[in-house]
């Protein structure tokens, strides 16, 4: 049997003897309810939105163990990641994913959308433009949120918000080495931009082996950024905030093949090196308002690519076979409007036009650009028509020149049965279309049609309930946020093999399953003596699917038994609905301030057994990771920062591939020295 929580009681009387010691320099938990902009786009009290947000702020990150920008979703409940290998890093929520670049989680930076049109309408976090040390906090939205953000945001908003400019002046800089070949350095230069103006230029690069190989894997990664950002002030009232920056990042993909007694690139999948780059330009315009009214205009722009392109040989042909060989541009542009209708509401409304275009040599092949236009508007409403109630009502349109036409509605209404805690209730429904891919891709291997796009394949449907309940204790510097939900999706789109004996029969994606999940999961939150703070969370859900009409209607007859039993293809399928979320999932999170101006951070994560994919699994397993740091000050008034980082100290386990199969996939031991540098 799995243990729970091993080491936490002999830590927390540590913590408990550690007291008389030292004190904190501030309460940062409970000085007051967290005010969220991100679930309806009004800036809200956690108490008044219409869905749980979880918040994790500066200190948090800077103290979290990680060196991955992913890895912060641990602390998220519901969430799950699994490291950078052969294919990026990967983010779900309730774990409902597809087989690479999950395409049902909004993230966004300083208000761009992550997602791309190279990488089949999802989101690549080997390419998220900012840096860790460079983001001020970070607002997960667990639950839809299309209404606010468009049908991307099926599942829930990941929105990271960069720190001030004038924040951060003068030169900061950083290094990371320790084993499995961790080499990071950065660079921060920040002033002033003109005579009402700041900037931040950061430069980061990072590099590992990824993760051990125990078979016939190769594997590392890479990553650098340029990263700009300037906010000027134009006027009294209008500021221009300007994002500007390059990534690029590599993969190594391919496998080994063990030939004449030694092992050898495999010919027909050889090592090679997966290329991606996103290049990116967003302006945003901002006019304050009487009352506490603002309006809005943004553009932003983005390029990204890839390419892992190599000579392929079969059925007796070589040719070039380039599946992530793809360039996607986006064009955007949104406006909203933020103003209190009455003394007792506020309305948020705004809509947006986006252009998204792809070509790819493989599997857009011989199409050029393809692309797409999307328009939706929006608006949100708050009313608190008394003291104890707040009601939060939702809608938007959009329009999709591929996926057509569809309408989200949301509704909450919240009782704050006094100033410490609220119940709330909400339902909603969302869309999710597919990406160009999925409508228009057109993808030969060889003499095997791989795959068509489906031009008549419908959105995916979800309708949302849920019960949520929040208390901010702060006398007793506690809070508990918990959220008990009924999600209901209707035609899950997968790519599915119609035909896996017929070279003439290509892929296609289809609406093949109904999912429900029903579940809880909550947050803990707790300062119990200034110089320490806990988080602790925990999720429990079920997961229940069901073929479609049409998934069962797109069957071949010869790959049916008299039966009529679902043949393997279908039957990973139904596994990968029925096991992608762990059925329990908990994270700990431990602060502590110790003697001798250390400070000290501790991470726990287990979880049961889920499936990233219907040929990837990963088994039940528990993960620590810790960090201890010593800030200092040069007598020059220079600051700094060093700090040692260790993970997964409990030992060896698998996150991606099932531990004690063939093809392993393990997360050993990591540790690196850091140091920093403020000037």
């Amino acid at each position: 049997m799995q243990r729970r929580l091993p080491i936490f009681p002999s830590l927390l009387g540590a913590v408990v003897l550690s007291q008389g010691a030292q004190a904190a320099d501030e309460d940062i938990f409970f000085n007051e309810l967290p005010v969220v902009a991100t679930v309806s786009r009004l800036p809200q009290r956690l108490a008044d939105a219409p869905t749980s947000v979880t918040v994790i702020d500066r200190e948090t990150l800077r103290a979290m163990p990680i060196r991955d920008l992913n890895d912060i979703l641990r602390l998220v409940p519901g969430f799950q990641t699994y490291p950078n290998t052969t294919e990026t890093g990967r983010v779900v929520y309730h774990g409902l994913t597809d087989e690479e670049f999950s395409p049902r989680l909004q993230v966004l930076v300083d208000g761009r959308s992550m997602y791309s049109p190279a990488f089949r309408g999802g989101v690549n976090w080997a390419l998220i433009p900012v840096a860790l040390e460079d983001i001020e906090r970070i607002e997960v939205v667990r639950g839809t949120n299309a209404v606010s953000y468009g049908s991307n945001a099926f599942l829930g908003v990941v929105n990271i918000v960069t720190t001030d400019p004038s924040l951060t002046r003068g030169v900061s800089v950083g290094v990371r080495h320790g084993n499995q070949n961790v080499r990071d350095h950065s660079l921060r230069v920040g002033g002033r931009l003109g005579e009402a103006g700041d900037f931040r230029l950061t430069y980061q690069h990072q590099n590992d082996d990824g993760l051990s190989n125990h078979w016939d894997w190769v594997d590392s990664y890479g990553k650098q950024l340029v990263d700009f950002r300037g906010d000027l002030a134009l006027s009294n009232i209008d500021s221009l905030q300007i994002s500007l920056g390059r990534v690029d990042a590599s993969n190594q993909r391919g496998r080994l093949s063990f030939t004449a007694g030694q092992w050898i690139s495999n010919p027909n999948n050889p090592v090679r090196a997966f290329e991606q780059t996103s290049m990116y330009a967003q302006f945003r315009w901002l006019r304050s308002l009487s009352g506490g009214g603002e309006f809005s205009l943004r553009y932003a722009y983005t390029q990204d690519e890839g390419d892992e392109g190599f000579d392929k040989t079969k059925d007796g042909m070589t040719y070039r076979y380039n599946p992530w060989g793809t360039t996607g541009q986006r064009h955007e542009v949104e406006f909203q409007h933020v103003f209190s209708l009455t003394q007792f509401s506020r309305l948020a409304w705004g809509g947006s036009w986006r252009r998204d275009q792809a070509k790819g040599e493989t599997i857009l092949a011989g199409q050029g650009w393809v692309g797409r236009n999307i328009s939706r508007s929006f608006v949100n409403l708050e009313w608190k028509p008394l003291a104890y109630t707040t009601f939060n009502f939702g809608l938007a349109g959009e329009y999709d020149s591929l996926a057509g036409s569809n309408l989200s509605p949301r509704l909450s209404a919240a009782y704050h049965l006094n100033e410490r805690n609220t119940v709330r209730f909400g339902a909603s429904r969302a869309y999710r279309t597919g990406s160009i891919i999925d409508y228009r891709g057109e993808w030969w291997d060889g003499a095997k049609y791989q795959f068509a796009g489906n031009p008549n394949m419908p959105s995916e449907r979800m309708d949302t309930l849920e019960l949520g309940y929040l208390g901010d204790w702060r006398d007793l510097r506690m809070s508990l946020d918990v959220r008990v939900f009924h999600e209901k999706i209707s035609g899950r789109l997968l790519e599915i093999d119609r035909d896996d004996q017929s070279n003439l029969v290509p892929n296609g994606m289809y609406p093949v399953q109904n999912i429900e999940m029903k579940g809880l999961e909550y947050q803990f939150k707790w300062q119990p003596w200034q110089a320490t703070r806990l988080i602790f969370n925990q999720t429990f859900i079920n997961t229940q699917a069901q073929y479609t009409e049409e998934a069962l209607a797109n069957r071949v007859s010869s790959l049916w038994n008299d039966r009529q039993d679902l043949y393997p293809v279908y039957q990973g399928v139904h596994d990968l609905a029925m096991q992608a979320a762990p059925k329990r999932s908990t994270s700990l999170f431990l602060m502590q301030k110790l003697p001798f101006n250390l400070e000290f951070s501790l991470a726990g994560y287990w979880q049961t057994a889920s499936k990233w994919s219907i040929n990837t699994a990963s088994r039940a397993y528990h993960r620590y990771d810790v960090r201890l740091a010593y800030p200092f000050r040069l007598p020059g008034g220079q600051r700094g920062e060093l700090s040692c980082v260790s993970q997964s100290i409990n030992g060896d386990h698998a996150e991606y591939k099932a531990y004690g199969q063939p093809h392993d996939r393990v997360v050993e031991r990591r540790t690196w020295l850091a140091l920093r540098f403020d000037i």
